[in-house]
């Protein structure tokens, strides 16, 4: 494990995605979790992931929540997000989260997104504050804002997942919850190192 002191480590691009045996492992267990979780399981869920990142980064030092360590890459994760700090972590999960709640609403409407997703374009910047965690929370509560307006997340439209192809507004919602299970990973590791 290194700190953000040593020279950066050279990586694979943001976007290279996961091993191929390892995507299809990830399809399954997606699939399975998708199966197995109703609506209010997932929102539960969310809840539960929301308040442990919070209760991980909001007690930390600007020093340590700003400071880049080099973890063993968590399966599920790209090789290009195993440098971060947990405030980059917790600014990833602002933007995807932002993200899955437009997507969410979009679809509501009938309407698929005119781009195509793309794990590159989530990527955090290196240079952040304390106000990237409130922006987290935020885009929690947008999620949940969006689900709370919605009768059935069960669309008939459906926006193309980079690795778990077409999804309907239901299916993003479970992305999100599973998304944020493996990013609070991700901080604890950098914490324990």
């Amino acid at each position: 494990m290194n700190e953000d002191s040593s020279p950066s480590p050279v990586l694979a691009p943001p976007g290279a995605g996961l091993p191929a045996p390892e995507l299809f492992f990830a399809r399954l267990l997606f699939g399975c979790f998708r199966r197995s979780q109703d609506r209010s399981a997932v929102a539960r869920l969310l809840g539960e992931e929301r308040d442990r990142v919070l209760a991980l980064v909001r007690p930390l030092p600007p020093e340590t929540a700003a400071r880049r360590v080099l973890i063993d890459r968590l399966r599920g994760m790209e090789d290009s997000s195993r440098f971060w700090s947990p405030w980059m972590t917790v600014e990833h999960l602002r933007i995807v989260n932002g993200a899955v709640a437009a997507t969410m609403a979009a679809l509501l409407k009938g309407d698929v997104p005119a781009r195509k997703a793309s794990t590159a374009d989530v990527k955090p910047g290196a240079c952040l504050g304390a106000d990237c965690v409130d922006g987290f929370e935020e885009s929690c509560r947008a999620i949940e804002r969006v689900v709370a307006s919605a009768s059935d997340l069960r669309t008939r439209a459906k926006f193309a997942h980079p690795w778990f192809g077409p999804l309907d507004a239901a299916g993003w919602h479970a992305m999100a919850a599973f998304h944020m299970r493996l990013h609070r990973k991700q901080i604890e590791a950098i914490l324990r190192s």
